[in-house]
């Protein structure tokens, strides 16, 4: 045991060493990332967003964070599959932590996260978030169109949030249409993966609807994913209810008739090709799961987003 350690979140002696704690103990940060809201030689930055305010039907969110780091714990030290790598030898990653947020006050919500997202940002790594609701993606779409122009949006989700509002409302479902009308994202090259209800406007956005999804193999949707991004700057957000309440049963609107966790996490592997600027994983909510599988399946989504991020920090990104 001498070589041993626990508590590798707050007992890491660099960014890029490999942690060791039991997977049912020690600190639970993602992954055993080391916690600290020091950025400088971080190249990737885990930050959750405890936020479920802007929810249509079942709050919970709130709680995403702290569950899909409580699942990623297994995750912690083994090459991880399916990229036989070590994520963690040659890209440093930390634990942000979590946004602070006034649960009194959420008209001040969008402007605190896009003021935090950007403290992130401005150090250079790359930021995959934990939500929270889905609405958390508008401020965080905001801070990195900042820095690159319009972005390919590729969105894994049953809905297509498409829902017109006045721009003031706190509202999970209608970030991607102001998204569209205020230039933030690129309707002609952004996607929507796995949409199973209709909404009254699609922006001219593709839509890979759950039927056809269910007919594609992986390759088939990661293809078409690839070729509707033509290399522009791309953000990935994947809400959980994409993946059938079978697989996700812990969010807030579920829908059935979804993929597989196996299917998705497929398409994911194959999308080396993106230039992902930045990722989050939303509508995680614990209290609708009882044996944590949607944290689990949140956790992996997002350990594939920095396996993806891994393999491309090997050769230079373009600014």
């Amino acid at each position: 045991m001498a070589e041993k350690s626990i508590d590798h979140a707050f007992m890491a002696t660099s960014l890029t060493s490999s942690a060791t704690d039991p997977t049912f103990a020690g600190a639970l940060s993602f992954m055993r990332r080391r916690f600290t809201k020091v950025l400088t030689g971080a190249d990737a930055v885990v930050w959750g967003i405890p936020f479920d305010a802007a929810t249509s039907n079942r709050p919970g969110t709130r709680f995403g964070p702290q569950a899909i780091r409580r699942a990623s714990a297994i995750f912690d030290n083994d090459p991880q599959y399916p990229f036989n790598r070590d994520f963690f030898a040659e890209m440093a990653v930390i634990d942000y932590g979590d946004c602070l947020l006034d649960y009194g006050n959420h008209q001040e919500t969008p402007a605190a996260i896009e003021r935090q997202a950007n403290t992130i940002l401005d150090s250079g790594a790359f930021l995959l978030t934990l939500g929270g609701d889905h609405y958390v993606t508008w401020p965080l779409l905001k801070a990195h169109a900042a820095r690159h122009g319009p972005l390919a949006l590729v969105q894994f989700d049953a809905h297509q949030d498409t829902w017109l509002d006045d721009n003031q409302r706190i509202d999970h479902g209608s970030f991607v249409a102001r998204a569209a009308r205020d230039g933030i994202i690129d309707p002609d090259r952004s996607i929507q993966i796995g949409i199973r209800t209709h909404a009254p406007e699609d922006f001219g956005i593709r839509i890979l609807y759950g039927h056809q999804v269910e007919e594609m193999s992986a390759a088939e949707i990661a293809s078409a994913i690839v070729s509707n991004t033509k290399d522009a700057p791309a953000y990935l957000t994947f809400d959980i209810d994409c993946l059938d309440p079978a697989y996700a049963p812990g969010t807030g609107t579920p829908v059935a008739g979804g993929p597989s966790s196996a299917k998705i996490l497929s398409v994911l592997q194959r999308l080396q090709q993106l230039d992902i600027r930045g990722a989050d994983v939303v509508e995680v909510s614990p209290p609708y799961d009882h044996a944590d599988i949607t944290a689990i399946a949140g956790a992996t989504v997002a350990m594939y987003m920095l396996g993806l991020r891994a393999e491309r920090h090997a050769r230079p990104l373009s600014n």
